[in-house]
């Protein structure tokens, strides 16, 4: 009978701490339009696209431990707002909807998912497209549940090196950092790289007939082919304006798809050098939280918009919107979610206040609201004009701080910080 029960006991822990492990799966589906639809990059009507270069995806990771699930969507396109989102979260099993983070790479060469109306209150979003996105957003998440196995954890951020990003209106005014997510299967190969980098992916733009993943889908090509496994990017805090660095001499600009591979493919690189010899994590924590922050809708410009478009934005009594931000810790990682296009001071902000080492901010994620400057910074220069017309309000950056730090204070340390 004692034999018996020590084996009881031992099975029960063997059940309880398998139960516990680590687990990750990704997956992926392709979102370019057949035939090609205009491509947006930004407030006005679409520009016809007469060619492609390269694809459009919706890509998915789903982490696991014990009983919490948490997935991660990157989606090729100018931004995501969230009454596309939660039509997703609602096609998805087996995950908690505030669990589910999506954002977008911020491409300006995809299809207008915002619904922006003209001046007459026109708009070209093809809804049809648009739900086809849903639907596969969803197939992506659910088929990366199916695929979760046991796997360890690699975390890492450094600089990236080399020409990759600088501040259109300060050179040197962006965050060099790039943070990478590498989960690893038992085998030894990744299931997913995930690379968190600032910078607006506008090498070709919208105005060149031309669809395209901009140098996200190089870096795509890049790591997938160099190490296997699935690649994501996730922006961070790229606004006003940190953008791709494809400057030449005499102010000229290279423009090229070539520009994108050189671009995308050297982030590729600099990522997985930073990841490289970053020591695995056996059984890493993971922890989540959402919390809904109300922003108030100052801006004319972007009254007109979430009133006008096909979407039919959700807005509080008083011209407000609510946005989901998220809490990731995912080990010795704290993951934190913006709402909309942070400016590079924001970003650096409320990163040195993140409870962890190795701090990652996911941008254009849960919502993409616009410029997000703080309120000494909103109209106060002849370079913000446009970022100041095109956010929120002067309140938005100084209510997500606010309630950053309030998150962050109320959610447990990443593993290893002190």
């Amino acid at each position: 009978m004692k034999n018996l029960l020590v084996l009881l006991l031992f099975l029960t822990t063997l059940l309880s701490v398998t139960a516990q492990d680590f687990k990750a799966g990704a997956a992926i589906r392709l979102i370019t339009p057949d035939p090609l639809l205009p491509v947006s990059g930004g407030i006005g009507t679409p520009k016809k696209a007469v060619e492609k270069k390269g694809e459009l995806y919706a890509r998915a990771c789903v982490f696991e431990k014990g009983r919490i699930r948490v997935a991660i969507v990157s989606v090729d396109n100018l931004g995501w707002p969230s009454v596309l989102g939660n039509k997703s979260r609602a096609l998805i099993k087996g995950i908690p909807p505030q669990n589910i983070l999506i954002g977008a790479t911020h491409t300006h060469s995809g299809p207008d998912a915002y619904g922006f109306p003209n001046e007459k209150g026109e708009s070209f979003a093809d809804l049809a497209y648009l739900d086809k996105c849903v639907h596969a957003i969803a197939d992506a998440v659910n088929e990366a549940v199916q695929h979760l196995a046991p796997a360890t954890l690699k975390v890492a951020v450094g600089e990236a090196k080399g020409q990759i990003a600088y501040n259109y209106y300060a050179p040197d005014l962006y965050d060099p950092r790039c943070g990478v997510i590498q989960a690893i299967a038992a085998s030894g190969k990744p299931i997913v790289t995930l690379v968190n980098y600032a910078v607006h992916p506008e090498v070709i733009g919208s105005g060149r007939g031309i669809l395209s993943p901009d140098l996200c889908g190089p870096l795509y090509d890049r790591i997938e082919r160099k190490v296997g496994g699935i690649a994501m990017f996730v922006n961070g805090a790229q606004g006003g304006m940190v953008t791709a660095d494809n400057r030449r001499e005499n102010d000229k600009e290279a423009t090229t798809w070539e520009e994108c591979i050189r671009i995308g493919e050297l982030l590729a690189d600099e990522a997985l050098r930073i990841v490289s010899t970053t020591e695995a994590q056996a059984n890493p924590s993971l922890f989540c939280m959402a919390r809904n922050v109300t922003f108030p809708i100052e801006s004319e410009v972007m009254k007109y918009i979430v009133r006008k478009s096909p979407l039919k934005y959700d807005v509080a009594a008083g011209d407000k919107v609510v946005a989901q931000v998220n809490l990731l810790n995912l080990g010795n990682a704290q993951i934190l979610t913006i709402p909309g296009e942070a400016l590079p001071n924001v970003g650096y902000y409320v990163k040195r206040h993140m409870h962890t080492n190795v701090p990652f901010l996911f941008g254009l994620t849960n919502d993409a609201f616009g410029y997000m400057l703080t309120k000494v910074d909103f109209n106060s220069f002849k370079r913000y004009e446009y970022i100041s017309r095109t956010s929120l309000g002067e309140n938005t950056a100084d209510i997500y701080v606010d309630e950053a730090l309030k998150i962050i204070a109320d959610s447990p340390k990443a593993d290893g910080y002190k």
